[in-house]
């Protein structure tokens, strides 16, 4: 029986540097507007747009105008210009268009989906899910994106196809039902987009937008690999919803205004779920552009996946942080592609590789560290030109890891006439393994492993090696663990908002790839492959954007907030063996700034029991009780809304379901004065049969008491809804460690589970 693989990447794109301009002293500009002040003198509200521009400025342009993700438009403005529009009547914000960059099988069987076919709904139910993804372009010819078997496009699609360079409206079907392009915020930054490298068009020339629509909704496609690595039945996670493509992202970054623009089209186009591995940086809400736009996609009811990005193992490192955002860390798969280094002094070590070619590494060769093989100060790092080419030829060279590309440093050992590579972590890795299509015979090893082989390379007067390439390996314990390049939390916007939320698959994972670059997406790399093995949380959130989808077709009455809640709650912490999920970074347990509420299970997810649910104006009062002011939310919301004075807001009653307990760090018990108890209160919604639900807590610390009121809820309908209050209380000398647990429901049948992270600050 072939083994299911699937497709992912995705891509996420973290907040860029500062803000570029393109001669003139001009630079393009988003401005929030407060549509509800449009004068009455103006009929239409772009002709009130139009009228504030050109206040400031004659020559201006508009370059898009928002109708759904923001009220506003973007324009090409000086500073003083831009400046003095601040200032304008119904004006909210005027924010610098931002540039962001990219970063960068057998899922579906590791997720349990291979067998579970009988628990999701009919190809026809499904057929009416619509996932719309932001990334760099489609690949349309990518057998992932056969439409045969599949029905009519769904009457809600209002969307279209795209011409463009190298693209025409005949490129889209019943499976790739949409694509669009934006660049008017990137060319009015860097200039015109040079068609001979690229295209001006929905087609993708990267390979991250194909993998990252493959990820979440390929179609079944038999007897896929890389190379022959990671063989079978490559497929989606929704292999029959449908795919709409916005491609946002260009050689030279992806802008702001163009992803807000991609998101307005995609709200309007009538999508369900929308995979974005774009990040927005650690701006405040109403400044993050895809925060504002990921608000309106859920007040229309869709679920916005995001990558949580790929900053780990350091703390406070994740992007996409606001609570109406399903943030996704990064675990690996119980796959391995193990490459050995086989020692003249008989010791192998393991490390990974994807090199599949014509040299082979058959007998030992001499073995040099870059380091010494080079006049460069950073030579250990095997640049482009920093290899002695006498002293590498016919050897093999270790590489230390770091600056620039994995894949490169082994086109500059080869370059160089090298004949292989051993790629060696150092700290900022560990020894976390990623694996490569390398260019000639390499394999990656971790720092521990590189230590050692360095020892090696120092003591022998004639050090030897060769590579030895396994193949693909499968089985492989303990997994998933959490990657270690996965961001952490906490949270740096809202510590008491817990993020990520969930883990899914992120690391060599195989998806559809474009037929323009080789799957090192090197200018040398000349071989063509229709799938790619990649590692990222690119390719975590597609995952999670695809089971959205499949809970969705299922369950079509359900809130972002409830799809959400149902993949946190029966996510999963432990091993079958009953071990602690671990964390690669530091070989101990994950915590759930790690790991969130723990890697999704979506059989599980299916059937919840219970959900926590949220609306728009549960939002609205969590930004009230951030004490935003009235222009910063209707920035958020596109509309007026006050907090109620007599109203008191807290952050601890956004009905999310995991809680984060931050605690002043003075604060010790016994104070008499309430300050070292801190409540939350929760409502859970029925979906499942009537229940008796008992609570249980896995105290997180014995410094902090829990106490749950009530203990039991019962329900007795669909829809019914319960609330509970917990109160976290200090019954010790603070700490400075943080501590975890979890809080969890039952009624025998269904566990409803949330974790705690509790902190002092």
């Amino acid at each position: 029986m072939s083994r299911f693989v699937v497709l992912v990447v995705v891509l996420v794109v973290l907040l860029g540097l500062s803000h570029l301009s393109l001669g003139n002293g001009k630079s393009s500009f988003i401005i929030h507007m407060a549509k509800s002040q449009m004068p009455e003198s103006f009929e239409d509200h772009t002709h009130w747009y139009d009228s504030s521009l050109k206040s400031v400025s004659d020559s201006a342009e508009m370059l898009y105008v928002y109708n759904n993700a923001i009220h506003g438009f973007s324009a090409r403005l000086t500073a003083q210009e831009a400046e003095s529009l601040q200032n304008q009547p119904g004006i909210l914000s005027v924010l610098p268009d931002l540039k962001y960059e990219l970063h960068t099988t057998r899922t579906p069987s590791f997720l349990g989906l291979d067998r579970s076919a009988d628990f999701f709904p009919e190809s026809n139910a499904m057929g009416d899910v619509i996932i719309g993804v932001l990334d760099t372009g489609v690949w349309p010819e990518s057998k992932s994106f056969d439409d045969n078997g599949f029905g009519p496009i769904p009457a809600s699609w209002k969307g279209v196809c795209q011409s463009g360079t190298n693209f025409t409206s005949s490129n889209c079907n019943r499976k790739l039902i949409g694509a669009r392009y934006f660049a008017k915020g990137y060319e009015t930054t860097l200039g015109p987009i040079d068609e001979s490298k690229e295209s001006k068009s929905p087609r993708d020339d990267d390979g991250h937008g194909t993998h990252t629509a493959t990820t979440a909704a390929g179609s079944i496609v038999q007897g896929a690999s890389l190379f022959g690595y990671a063989s079978g039945s490559a497929r989606g996670m929704a292999t029959h919803a449908r795919v709409a493509v916005y491609k946002v992202c260009w050689i030279g970054g992806c802008f702001s205004s163009d992803i807000l623009a991609g998101l307005d089209k995609a709200i309007d186009d009538n999508v369900n779920v929308l995979s974005l591995s774009l990040g927005g940086g650690n701006s405040d809400y109403y400044r993050d552009s895809v925060a504002i736009g990921a608000f309106a996609a859920m007040e229309k009811g869709i679920l916005v996946s995001c990558s949580a990005g790929n900053a780990g193992p350091s703390p406070y490192s994740l992007s996409n942080v606001a609570p109406w955002i399903t943030t996704v860390g990064a675990g690996t798969l119980d796959r391995d592609f193990p490459a050995y280094v086989s020692l003249g002094n008989g010791k192998n070590f393991s490390g990974v590789s994807l090199y599949k070619g014509d040299l082979s590494l058959s007998k030992m060769l001499p073995f040099v560290y870059a380091g010494n093989a080079s006049n460069s100060t950073n030579g250990n790092l095997c640049m482009t030109g920093t290899l002695i080419p006498e002293q590498v030829k016919g050897k093999i060279v270790l590489c230390d890891r770091g600056i620039n590309p994995r894949v490169q440093k082994g086109s500059v050992v080869r370059a160089a006439g090298g004949a292989g590579m051993v790629l060696s972590n150092t700290a900022a890795n560990g020894d976390e393994l990623v694996a490569d299509a390398h260019l000639l015979p390499a394999t990656t090893v971790g720092q521990t492993t590189g230590e050692a082989i360095k020892k090696y390379l120092t003591s022998d007067p004639h050090p030897t090696a060769t590579i030895l390439f396994e193949g693909t390996k499968v089985g492989i314990k303990p997994s998933p663990v959490v990657a270690a390049f996965s961001s952490r939390g906490p949270n740096s916007i809202t510590q008491e908002i817990l993020k990520p939320d969930i883990i899914a698959p992120g690391v060599n994972i195989i998806a559809g790839w474009t037929g323009a670059v080789g799957p090192t997406g090197l200018a040398e790399d000349d071989r063509r492959v229709g799938f790619n093995i990649i590692s990222g949380t690119s390719m975590s959130c597609p995952h999670v954007s695809g089971l959205a989808a499949l809970l969705k077709g299922a369950h079509p009455d359900w809130s972002p907030a409830a799809i959400r809640s149902a993949l946190m709650t029966t996510a999963y912490t432990v091993y079958k063996n009953g071990g602690a999920l671990q964390d690669v970074a530091t070989g101990k347990p994950s915590t759930p700034f790690d790991h969130g509420a723990g890697h999704v299970d979506p059989v599980a997810a299916l059937n919840p029991g219970l959900v926590y649910d949220l609306n728009a104006d549960d939002y609205l009062n969590f930004l009230c009780a951030l004490n935003y002011t009235s222009i910063q939310i209707n920035s958020i919301a596109r509309r007026p809304f006050s907090c109620e004075t007599s109203k008191k807001f807290s952050v601890t009653d956004l009905n999310y379901p995991s809680f984060a307990v931050v605690f002043p760090e003075q604060i010790t018990a016994g104070s008499g004065s309430g300050s070292n108890s801190i409540k939350y209160t929760r409502t859970l919604t029925n979906v499942g049969p009537a229940g008796t639900y008992k609570v249980n807590v896995i105290s997180p610390s014995n410094s902090v008491r829990v106490t749950v009121e009530p203990e039991t809820l019962a329900f007795t309908r669909m829809n019914e809804q319960k609330s509970y209050t917990v109160a976290f209380t200090v019954s010790s000398m603070s700490s400075t460690t943080n501590a975890y647990g979890r809080i969890e429901w039952s009624d025998g049948k269904h566990v409803v589970s949330s974790p705690v992270a509790i902190s002092w600050t």
